[in-house]
This record gives structure tokens, C-alpha cells and sequence, in this order.
């Protein structure tokens, strides 16, 4: 059988929508595909694309669902419970897979599999969208300015825009836990915020602090760099309230605060609107420095990180369609260059010292 189809799983979320609706500016007809059958079909009426209906829990017929697929975009969190059936399926087809995760722990254990993926000749790339390709290429490009770099921060400060319930969902799941870092090559978990500072970007001073993002595990397999810390921008009060909830972990890790928090969600809006993430835009800040304490500084300004998703999970999906892939396990810039996030609109380079 002939694998020559894209396959959008999850295309019913808000990510997912959006990767749907702009598949036609990257020349790509993918499927639709989820468990919501209502949802789906409205979708693939309104966007002329075809549909398929199915779950995750069937292995027998995920496989058989994928049989005709060249390249599989999951965009159905959270990761931690839906990535390992896709992956698996995904190797047992030959299919390749990127996602538009952003948790740790699931770059991790997808990085697992890249000794099967090598064999069954297919790229497992997560992560093709905000989260991580700006911070991926800036780590890429600021480790081949200072080759020994030893350190790397990298920081994201988001101008507009707003959470999708999917996101919002993932967050939810980890409030309440500690944050994590890498420290001499391995994870180390630390107090959320645990650090914070001052950074000039783009000619403002900025506060931002420290948390946990994708870059922990995936800067690390670009970069080789053993130690690194993810910083977002925050507002200074909220920063210092942060501070004092290791006091109350125990008690927002309940099913009970978190079903609250989860109700929240429901009742906001899906995600911001096409307006808000027109006029949204994302710094992107990094540093290294070596043994000796030279420093390399970079940062570029992108679009909201919704709109970077959308994009960047189509780029990367019309770059596999027309051949251009690594077998194995790959990160953004480790299969596609630093200057990746430059051919996703309204990205540019702004400093780099």
C-alpha cells in the first residue's frame, strides 16, 4: 500500500484546528482524525478535508488506520497519555511522527525509541511547534557561537495571546509539582521560580523566572550543553507569591483542587482569537557561557506561540512530504538547522552579541 497521506490526529483541539485550517498555505490535504465524530465532521465539511474516527486504546487499529499514512501530526494531549500508543504505532507502520508536546517527561521517553525509529527508517520529531522550535534553534545557533559552552538560559516573554484548554489542561495536571533543570547532564528537580532576574531584551527590562519547558530535555540532545534552565517573563508580585507555594503542594496536588482548577478551564474560550494571536508576539532570550566565562547572548522576536505551532508543524510536515528528513529521534534544529524559525512567518532576528 502506498504511503503517501498526512494524518492530523487531534485536529478537533484548538491547536489542532488551527494546523487544519492553515494546511492549505503549506499545499497539504491531511486527514482529520480524533475520537469526536460531531466535531470532526463539521471541521472536515467546512475545510474540504477528508476524515477518519478512531481511538487510541486499540492497538489493531491504530496500526490499520496508518497503513496508508507517510507522516502522522499529533496534536491530542496530554502527552503523557497519548504519546506512547501514537509512537508505537508510528514504528509499527513506518509512519513518521511529530507532535506539539511540550512536557519534559515525554521528550524523554520519546527519546527512548530512537534506535526503533532508526530501524523502521522513520523520524520521531516532538516538539514542532513554539514549543521548541525558537528556544531549539537559538540553543543551536548560540553553541555553535562558543563551541565549549558549559551553561545555557534560555527565556520566552510572550506579548499578547493567551491559553488554549489543551495547554491550560497540561498545566493544571502539574501544579502543585516542583520544576526541573539540568545540572551536569542529568534532570534535577528544583522549587518552581526557584530563580528569577532581570534581563534586558529587545531594549525593555524584563523580569522573568524560572520553570519547566521542553528545552530541559531537547536543547541538551541539540546542544550537548549539561547544564540548563528555561526561564518565562512574569510579573515581579506574582513571581514573589510563587515563591511560598512549595507551602501548599501538598494541597493543590489533590484531585480536588485540581478538578476546580479544570472546571475553570471549561468554562473559558477554546483559545485566544484569530485578533489576539494577529497582535501577539514572543522575545526569545538566550545565553551561554564557558569554563572560562566568555558569553555568547542572542534573541529574535516570533509570533504567539499558537500561531508558531500551526506553522511550525506544517513546515516540518511539508519538509518530510517532499523527503527532507533524519532517521531516528530528532529535535527541531537537530533535523532542520538554527535557522529554522526563520522561514516561520514574522520571525527575526533581533540581537546577537
Amino acid at each position: 500500500m502506498q504511503k503517501d497521506k498526512v494524518l492530523l490526529y487531534g485536529a478537533n483541539g484548538y491547536t489542532g484546528e488551527l494546523i487544519a485550517r492553515y494546511a492549505i498555505e503549506y499545499k497539504l490535504q491531511p486527514i482529520l482524525a480524533g475520537r469526536k465524530e460531531e466535531t470532526l465532521r463539521s471541521l472536515a465539511e467546512r475545510l474540504q478535508l477528508p476524515y477518519r474516527i478512531f481511538g487510541l486504546n486499540d492497538a489493531t487499529e491504530l496500526q490499520q488506520q496508518l497503513q496508508d499514512v507517510q507522516l502522522v501530526i499529533h496534536a491530542a494531549g496530554p502527552f503523557s497519555h497519548t504519546a506512547k500508543q501514537m509512537v508505537e504505532a508510528c514504528i509499527a507502520t513506518h509512519t513518521h511522527y511529530i507532535d506539539i508536546n511540550g512536557d519534559i517527561s515525554v521528550f524523554e521517553f520519546i527519546k527512548t525509541y530512537d534506535a526503533a525509529a532508526k530501524q523502521a527508517n522513520i523520524m520521531l520529531l516532538p516538539g514542532a511547534g513554539f514549543d521548541v522550535i525558537p528556544t531549539d534553534c537559538t540553543a543551536l545557533q548560540l553553541k555553535e557561537q562558543l563551541p565549549d559552552a558549559t551553561h545555557l538560559q534560555l527565556a520566552f516573554i510572550s506579548n499578547g495571546g493567551g491559553l488554549s484548554h489543551g495547554t491550560a489542561t497540561t498545566m493544571a495536571q502539574r501544579i502543585g509539582e516542583k520544576a526541573v533543570i539540568r545540572a551536569n547532564g542529568v534532570l534535577v528537580k528544583r522549587p518552581l521560580g526557584y530563580k528569577g532576574f532581570w534581563l534586558n531584551a529587545a531594549g525593555k527590562k524584563r523580569f522573568v523566572m524560572s520553570l519547566q519547558w521542553g528545552d530541559i530535555s531537547t536543547a541538551h540532545h541539540t546542544t550537548g550543553i549539561p547544564n540548563i534552565e528555561v526561564f518565562t517573563g512574569m510579573q515581579p508580585k506574582t513571581y514573589r507569591l510563587l515563591k511560598f507555594q512549595f507551602l501548599f503542594n501538598w494541597l493543590l496536588r489533590t484531585t480536588f483542587i485540581r478538578n476546580i482548577i479544570q472546571q475553570k478551564i471549561n468554562e473559558r474560550p477554546a483559545g485566544p482569537t484569530d485578533e489576539q494571536r494577529a497582535n501577539g508576539s514572543t522575545i526569545v532570550w538566550g545565553k551561554v557561557w564557558n569554563a572560562k566565562g566568555e558569553e555568547r547572548t542572542s534573541v529574535l522576536q516570533c509570533a504567539d506561540g499558537y500561531s508558531v505551532t500551526a506553522w511550525g508543524n506544517l513546515l516540518i510536515a511539508q519538509k518530510i512530504v517532499q523527503g527532507n528528513w533524519k532517521p531516528g529521534y530528532q529535535t527541531p534544529a537537530s533535523a532542520y538547522g538554527k535557522e529554522l524559525i526563520f522561514e516561520i512567518p514574522k520571525s527575526k532576528a533581533l540581537t546577537t552579541a
